[in-house]
């Protein structure tokens, strides 16, 4: 068995991730950590683990935790994961990062969205953590940044259309949906039931998610060239869940058909992702507690434009489970180990 930590277990995205490495059959959680909840058992802090895993939830040092594991999940914030991440790559460990520390490419991008960073040497070294985008150089990686759940699902369902110039880029709006979970577990006004339930709201309007330099990165290399897009954001009245529904402009006049083909060519044999048949739309509710990426479309020829919708669990295939998937490949064992079990339904 290899051994595996989560660094900041406390969260939506620490306990996904305690929950799923609990049954992964090829690797053992050793370590969780946890400042708040120090001394208590992790199934104490989420008794849906009672019966799991017996783990103590300590605030370890670096030497400390270097000697529990070999492969580290960072589920802590932008800028404690720069600061821990060079000490542990250091001691020769592998690291997927959940934060944002090492998913732009260029560093003064991130330094305009974020703050400064402590660790940019470490960028470059870092890959993108997509899998059906970057499987080899992921399986060769000992840093891995763990993409954002807003990009999984905008990018996945895009990919196919701009490896083929099939859209103008210029044309790009992608309006998401997320559950609460995506604003984390702290206490916070705007997440509350009362706030939150039987409403629906955008927030962060007029391009200033810090998702939105991600994701376009993301497609500017898929495109060959920069592109800037639409991107806005909303809280829906759920814990979890990502609907993505994304509107561009075709540069020819193919049939669905033809456009069907080319997902299937790119995503046939990736194991979580599926193309739904023609006619049928993704739904939230339909990909729960799963690392599975829905993807469904149609072409508006009134408009002359495509519409793509993608649904994910933003704490599974846009947090968690995407990161094991990471570790999977990048420890190389079986791509699906520990991931294979169907949504939850109702």
């Amino acid at each position: 068995m290899q051994r595996v930590a989560i660094i900041g277990a406390s969260g939506y995205t620490g306990v996904e991730l305690a929950r799923i490495l609990c049954n992964h059959p090829e690797f053992e959680l050793t370590a969780a950590t946890s400042r708040q909840y120090a001394g208590k058992a992790l199934s104490e802090v989420f008794p849906n683990l009672l019966g799991k895993t017996d783990l103590i939830c300590e605030n370890l040092t670096i030497n400390e935790l270097c000697e529990r594991a070999d492969l580290f999940f960072a589920a802590v914030p932008h800028k404690t994961a720069m600061d821990l991440v060079p000490q542990l790559l250091q001691e020769g460990k592998k690291v997927v990062d959940l934060s944002a520390d090492y998913r732009l490419r260029d560093v003064a991008v991130y330094e305009e969205w974020y703050q400064e960073h402590s660790s940019p040497e470490f960028i470059a070294e870092a890959v993108y953590g997509l899998p059906e985008l970057y499987r080899e150089q992921i399986q060769k990686a000992r840093l891995t940044a763990n993409p954002g759940c807003y990009p999984t699902s905008i990018v996945l369902g895009l990919a196919p259309l701009l490896r083929n110039g099939l859209i103008a880029p210029a044309s790009i709006i992608a309006d998401s949906k997320s559950g609460t979970t995506g604003a984390g577990r702290a206490a916070n006004v705007g997440t509350l039931f009362c706030e939150v339930h039987d409403g629906f709201r955008a927030y962060k309007v007029g391009g200033i998610h810090r998702h939105l330099p991600e994701i376009e990165q993301e497609l500017s290399a898929l495109q060959g060239e920069d592109i800037n897009i639409s991107f806005t954001p909303h809280l829906l009245p759920i814990a979890r869940g990502i609907l993505s529904t994304c509107y561009a402009s075709l540069t020819s006049d193919l049939s669905e058909e033809s456009i069907r083909k080319l997902y299937r060519d790119m995503y046939d044999r990736e194991p979580f992702i599926r193309l739904l048949p023609q006619g049928s739309f993704p739904a939230t509710q339909h990909v729960r507690g799963s690392n599975f990426c829905d993807i469904g479309f149609t072409i508006d020829h009134r408009t002359g434009r495509i519409i793509i919708v993608t649904a994910i669990d933003n704490i599974v295939k846009g947090a968690a489970g995407q990161a094991v998937h990471n570790m999977n490949l990048m420890c190389n064992i079986e791509e699906t180990t520990g991931l294979e079990g169907a949504p939850f339904f109702p």
